[in-house]
């Protein structure tokens, strides 16, 4: 067994799960929690358990009730519907969706078009591409340039989801300068330290093993994304499961070597179970290789900070993974 390191929940999803966990404290249930927290299952129904109600609309929300905006971040027309309902919001966006989101207003104010590089309905696509939808034209990969139409070509510049294969996004930027060669680029990357640096991890482990198990759930785009990435280094075969029971002991067969890894918005506990799934067949040997240390960490939303401070609370950063 070859465990990546880092994997796992980044600092974005600590933050936004925290920050349900103490809305939950502070206020009691029920917690509205507009959309999935974070793109995971054992996580949802883990704070479903503790009281939280998941919803797809603000309009689900009884008036004046606390409702959290998920990571994925949210358009501004979400923020004035809830103003308009009475709603107490507390805003879990990941503060590097936020700052697409800042680059998204400042080029818009520029008269730019603004290439955003994404899954088409992907909540944090929906929700960046709210901040100015008449400047935004969503490219989801390389064969989407073709049909790309702007007003200036000497006025665009290319943002991307937080989520997407580094490599892939890359080859999207390519084809898009290729068409606009005066295209301009972000003035930090988009693609987010986690994303990238799980993304890293794997291509050091995958042309090691033959077979590479990534823990996360079908919705979740940066775990999809670490499946792809496992392949194109050269793993041989390589599947997302959900947790330990999703694992195909067929799999395993004429297999030496397993990588194993997790998305960013995984609980360590999943890694585990499917840890101990793997001992039980025969992959007790476990390796874990290290690629990169992180240490970033975010503070909890200011509305949930004053909140906390005004209750006589101390102020709380989110906790961290085992570290990475």
């Amino acid at each position: 067994m070859l465990l990546a390191k880092p994997r796992g929940y980044c600092a974005g999803v600590d933050r936004a799960v925290q920050t349900v966990e103490h809305a939950l404290e502070l206020y009691g249930a029920p917690v509205y929690v507009r959309k999935q927290i974070v793109h995971n299952l054992h996580v949802v129904r883990s704070l479903e358990a503790r009281g939280a109600i998941f919803v797809e609309e603000n309009a689900e929300v009884p008036e004046g009730s606390v409702v959290v905006f998920s990571a994925h971040g949210v358009a501004p027309e979400v923020h004035q519907e809830a103003a308009r309902r009475q709603l107490r919001t507390i805003d879990a966006t990941c503060p590097l969706v936020t700052k697409v989101h800042q680059e998204v207003r400042r080029f818009a104010a520029e008269d730019y078009d603004i290439m955003l590089i994404g899954h088409e309905g992907h909540e944090e696509v929906v929700g960046t591409s709210g901040e100015a939808p008449q400047h935004i034209t969503v490219v989801d990969g390389p064969a989407d340039v073709a049909d790309v139409d702007v007003r200036d070509p000497e006025r665009v510049v290319w943002l991307s989801q937080t989520t997407l294969s580094v490599d892939e996004t890359l080859q999207t930027v390519d084809a898009l300068r290729d068409k606009f060669p005066l295209l301009q680029s972000p003035p930090s990357d988009d693609i987010c330290y986690a994303t990238q640096n799980r993304q890293s991890a794997v291509k050091v482990i995958a042309p090691q093993v033959d077979l590479f198990l990534v823990v996360g759930s079908s919705n979740s785009s940066n775990s999809v994304r670490m499946v792809e990435v496992a392949l194109a280094a050269g793993a041989p075969r390589a599947h997302l499961v959900e947790n330990a029971a999703a694992i195909d002991a067929a799999w395993l067969e004429n297999v030496r070597t397993v990588g194993l890894s997790s998305g960013a918005s995984v609980p360590e506990v999943l890694v585990e179970q499917a840890l101990t799934w793997l001992a039980d067949h025969g992959f007790g040997d476990v390796e874990e290789v290290d690629h990169i240390e992180e240490r970033l960490s975010f503070a909890l939303p200011r509305e949930l900070r004053r909140e906390m401070e005004a209750r006589g609370k101390a102020p709380v950063r989110p906790r961290r993974q085992p570290v990475i």
